[in-house]
């Protein structure tokens, strides 16, 4: 049987409407991006209008937020899955909890540097 060491929820429905609902949020932003892209003559003023537009800076954090969540949802599932016993040996628990540290950290550093990235256009 696996541990859980660190879930997000606890739950496999709940995570699993987490990864649909976070990956809805991202569709939807590169929709907006991407349409900008395409509907307009891009230059570096436009671009720091459309992005340092107060809607995009809420848009490109609620985006950052909705990545953190797929990731996580995501890797812990891949850890949970692969870092078993039967897989890596009697210390999967330990090399399973070191993974979830790592990936946590990884995406506070990207949560933080994206925030800061974001409202300070």
């Amino acid at each position: 049987m696996v541990t859980q060491v660190l879930s997000l929820t606890r739950s496999g429905l709940s995570d699993f409407v987490v990864q649909r609902v976070t990956a809805v949020i991202l569709t939807l932003y590169t929709f907006v991006v991407v349409g900008f892209f395409i509907l307009n003559d891009v230059n570096h003023v436009s671009l720091v209008a459309f992005f340092g537009s107060f809607p995009m800076k809420m848009a490109s954090v609620l985006a950052i937020f909705a990545t953190v969540g797929h990731a996580w949802v995501g890797l812990w599932t891949i850890g949970t899955d692969y870092l078993r016993p039967a897989h890596v040996g009697s210390m999967a628990t330990v090399i399973r909890f070191g993974y979830q540290v790592l990936c946590l950290l990884a995406m506070f550093v990207y949560l933080v540097w994206g925030i800061n990235l974001i409202l300070n256009l």
